[in-house]
C-alpha cells in the first residue's frame, strides 16, 4: 500500500471513529480520484447522518475558501446519498463545475428527485451550464436536454413557487423564444415572487427588448422590483437607459441606489461616467462608496489591466 492510499485510510478511519476532524486532515482529500471517491463514499454511509452533513458542508466551505482545492470527486458520490441535505450540499459543492458529465444527474435531481431541496439546489447549478451554452461551450444535445428541463419546471404548476423561480433564473441565459416566452409568462403573471426573478432573468437574458419594461419598472412601489430593474439595466448594457438610471439615482432606498450606481459603471460611457464622478463629492457615505464602486467597474472595462495594477 503506497503513502497516498494509506493516508486516506487513515482519514477515512478517523472519520469513522467519530472524533473531531481537522481541516487540515479534510484537505488532504483534495483531488481524488473515482476509485478513493468511492472509499469515501463507504465510510460515510457508515457515520451518523448529522456527521455526514457536517462533513460535506465543511468540504464545500473549504473549497470556497480555497480555490486549489478540489472535492468533485467526493461531491459527485454525494449526490446519491439517503439524505437530502448532503445531497443538496453536494450539488452547492459542484455548483463552480464545468463538468458536462453533471448535466445528466443534475437533471434527473430536479426532475425525479423527492426533495424540494434537492430539486431547487439542482435547478440552480444547472445555472451554469445554461450560461456554457449560451456561450457556445457546452455540446447542443446537453443545451436542449437543460432547456427542456428547466423551462418545463417553470410551466409547471404543481412545482413551488421557489423551484420554478430558480428554473427561470437559471436558463434566463439561452436566447431562444421559448425561455424569452416564459419570462414575459412569468411577468406578466400574478405571482409577486415570479415577477421579481422574471425582471432578475430579463438581465440575464441580455436581450435589449426588456428595455422598456425594465425602465419602467425603475418606478416601482416595490423597493424589490426597481433594485432588480436596475441590475438588469447594468446586465444589458444599453446606452439608452443611462438618463433613467441617473434619475432613479436617488431612490429612498439605500440598496436600490447602490444597484443604479453599479448599473450605471456596467454601462458605461462618458455620461455615466461624469455624473458618478459627481457622486463622489456626495454627503452620503454609502452613495460616495458605490459610486467608488461603480467607477471601478468602468475603469476595469475600459482597462482590464487597470485593478491589477
Amino acid at each position: 500500500m503506497d503513502r497516498e492510499s494509506r493516508d486516506l485510510d487513515e482519514i477515512l478511519a478517523e472519520l469513522g471513529e467519530g472524533g473531531d476532524v481537522a481541516s487540515a486532515t479534510l484537505a488532504e482529500l483534495s483531488g481524488l480520484g473515482r476509485e478513493e471517491a468511492a472509499s469515501f463514499k463507504k465510510t460515510l454511509a457508515h457515520i451518523s447522518t448529522e456527521r455526514r452533513r457536517e462533513t460535506v458542508g465543511r468540504l464545500v466551505a473549504l473549497a470556497e475558501d480555497n480555490i486549489e482545492l478540489n472535492f468533485d470527486a467526493i461531491f459527485k458520490q454525494c449526490l446519491s446519498d439517503s439524505d437530502p441535505q448532503v445531497r443538496s450540499r453536494a450539488i452547492e459543492g459542484l455548483r463552480e463545475s464545468e463538468d458536462p458529465s453533471l448535466v445528466a444527474p443534475l437533471l434527473d435531481l430536479l426532475t425525479k428527485d423527492a426533495s424540494e431541496q434537492v430539486q431547487t439546489a439542482a435547478a440552480i447549478a444547472l445555472g451554469k451550464f445554461a450560461m456554457l451554452g449560451e456561450l457556445g461551450k457546452l455540446r447542443v444535445p446537453h443545451l436542449s436536454k437543460i432547456q427542456r428541463g428547466l423551462t418545463d419546471v417553470v410551466s409547471d404548476q404543481s412545482r413551488t413557487e421557489e423551484l420554478r423561480r430558480r428554473a427561470l433564473e437559471s436558463v434566463a441565459p439561452l436566447s431562444v423564444a421559448e425561455v424569452r416566452e416564459a419570462i414575459e409568462e412569468a411577468y406578466r403573471g400574478h405571482s409577486a415572487r415570479l415577477k421579481v426573478s422574471a425582471l432578475y432573468a430579463m438581465g440575464k437574458n441580455c436581450d435589449p427588448a426588456w428595455l422598456p419594461i425594465l425602465i419602467e419598472e425603475l418606478g416601482s412601489q416595490s423597493a424589490e422590483m426597481r433594485y432588480e430593474a436596475a441590475n438588469a439595466l447594468g446586465e444589458i448594457g444599453d446606452q439608452t437607459a443611462i438618463p433613467h438610471l441617473i434619475d432613479a439615482a436617488d431612490d429612498p432606498d439605500d440598496e436600490v441606489r447602490q444597484a443604479v450606481m453599479l448599473a450605471l459603471g456596467k454601462v458605461g460611457g462618458k455620461t455615466a461616467k461624469e455624473y458618478l464622478q459627481h457622486c463622489l463629492s456626495s454627503r452620503s457615505e454609502a452613495v460616495r462608496e458605490a459610486a467608488r464602486q461603480a467607477l471601478d467597474e468602468l475603469r476595469s472595462m475600459e482597462d482590464p489591466l487597470s485593478l491589477q495594477l
